[in-house]
C-alpha cells in the first residue's frame, strides 16, 4: 500500500494552522509583559475589592514597621535573627582584648561587692595578669597587635574605699 504525505495530513489539504491564519486566529502565546499586566491588574483589583469590604482592617501590627524587611542585603541576616530571638549573649566570643576593655572600663564599679581589700588586690592582680598574658599571645598581621593598659592596684583600692564610705 502506498501512502501519499505524512501520516495524518491529507496530500493536498490545507493545513489547519494557516486555516487559522486565515480567519484571523492566532494560536500565539500572549508576551511575557502582556501576562504580567495581565497579573499585575488582577492582584491590583483583588487588593482593591479587599480594601473596600475592610479585609485589612484591624490586622494585628497595624501601623508597625515590618521585620525583617531589609534581610535581602545582609548575609548575615539568619545569624543576627538567631541571635536576637534566643537572646544569646556572644560577650564570650568576642577576642580577648575585646573583652578585657569591656572588662577594664566595668572598673572600680565592678569591685564594689568585693568584701574587703585583698579581695580588691587580687582581682586587680588577677586582671593585670590576664592583661599580660594576652600581650604575649603571638599576633600576626602588618600592624601592632592591640593592647589593653593595666590597672595601678593601689589607685583601684583608693578608688574602692572611697566608693565604700560614700555608699
Amino acid at each position: 500500500m502506498t501512502r501519499w504525505g505524512k501520516e495524518g495530513e491529507r496530500p493536498g489539504a490545507p493545513k489547519a494552522e494557516d486555516q487559522l491564519t486565515d480567519q484571523g486566529v492566532t494560536k500565539r502565546r500572549p508576551s511575557a509583559a502582556t501576562t504580567a499586566r495581565a497579573v499585575q491588574s488582577w492582584v491590583d483589583q483583588t487588593i482593591d475589592q479587599a480594601q473596600r469590604q475592610g479585609t485589612f482592617d484591624d490586622l494585628p501590627g497595624a501601623g508597625k514597621p515590618l521585620r525583617d524587611v531589609d534581610t535581602r542585603n545582609d548575609p548575615d541576616w539568619w545569624v543576627k535573627s538567631l541571635i536576637q530571638r534566643e537572646q544569646l549573649d556572644l560577650s564570650g566570643a568576642m577576642p580577648g582584648v575585646m573583652q578585657l576593655r569591656r572588662e577594664k572600663a566595668a572598673y572600680p564599679e565592678a569591685l564594689l561587692p568585693l568584701p574587703d581589700e585583698a579581695a580588691v588586690r587580687a582581682a586587680v592582680e588577677d586582671f593585670n595578669a590576664r592583661v599580660l598574658a594576652d600581650r604575649r599571645r603571638p599576633h600576626a598581621g602588618p600592624t601592632s597587635p592591640p593592647v589593653v593598659g593595666r590597672l595601678d592596684v593601689e589607685e583601684m583600692v583608693q578608688a574602692w574605699r572611697e566608693a565604700r564610705t560614700a555608699g
